[in-house]
This record gives structure tokens, C-alpha cells and sequence, in this order.
């Protein structure tokens, strides 16, 4: 008998463009469903139609920022596990976000290969060592 696979989808959410593409492209080619959205109501529309299993979620982004999505994620699909990403060291910002259940959270720039561990164990349950 064949174990079923599905492939673990994953939205992310920034208003800059070059992110996005980044983020999609690498974890695309480590096997995940790769979607992404500029804005909290594309990324909200995301959610509802895909039920991605990680959100990769912009702290600051035009309109509705990156704490607001998370509350509307969280309030439906508690589920989803959602990574925090921001430019701006604002520790109160950050300890809201983990108070509202994000799992961690990645100052920019950052280390792609650090993300992508993090992704692996929060999504497959595996570690992955460090170089």
C-alpha cells in the first residue's frame, strides 16, 4: 500500500516584490507549493482557498499590517503555523505577534538557509542540521 504525499504549501506575505520572488523560488525548488501575496486581503483570500500550512508574514505592510493578518489566521485556522518577518527591531511588535501565536520570527535581512531549517521543522516535524 502507497502512503499518500502532499505537497505542504506555504503563502507568503510581503509588499516587496523581490522577497517574495526570493522566498518562492528557493522553497519551491525544496518541494513546497509556493504561494504569495503584496497585500492582508490577497493574503487572507490565500488562506481561505488554500489552507496553506505556513504563512511567512511581513510585519510592516501597507494597509493591513502583519499583526492584523495574523489575528484574522489565527481567529479561523488556528492550525497554521505563521513565521513573523520584519526590518524594524521592534521587540513590543514581535512579543504581540508570539502573544497571537506565531511560532518564531526573522529580522531582515536574513539568512535564507536559517529560514529554511525553520520551515522544515515546523512544517515536516524533522530537524535539519546546522553547517
Amino acid at each position: 500500500m502507497r502512503r499518500s504525499y502532499t505537497v505542504k504549501k506555504i503563502l507568503v506575505v510581503d509588499d516587496q516584490y523581490g522577497i517574495r520572488v526570493l522566498l518562492c523560488e528557493i522553497l519551491q525548488k525544496d518541494g513546497y507549493q509556493m504561494h504569495d501575496a503584496a497585500n492582508g486581503v490577497q493574503a487572507l483570500k490565500i488562506v481561505e482557498k488554500e489552507q496553506p500550512d505556513l504563512v511567512l508574514l511581513d510585519m510592516k505592510i501597507p494597509g493591513m499590517d502583519g499583526l492584523e493578518i495574523l489575528k484574522h489566521i489565527k481567529e479561523d485556522h488556528p492550525q497554521i503555523n505563521v513565521i513573523m518577518m520584519t526590518a524594524y527591531g521592534e521587540l513590543n511588535l514581535i512579543n504581540e505577534a508570539m502573544s497571537l501565536g506565531a511560532i518564531t520570527h526573522f529580522a531582515k535581512p536574513f539568512d535564507i538557509d536559517d529560514i529554511r531549517a525553520v520551515i522544515k521543522e515546523s512544517i515536516d516535524g524533522s530537524k535539519t542540521e546546522a553547517k
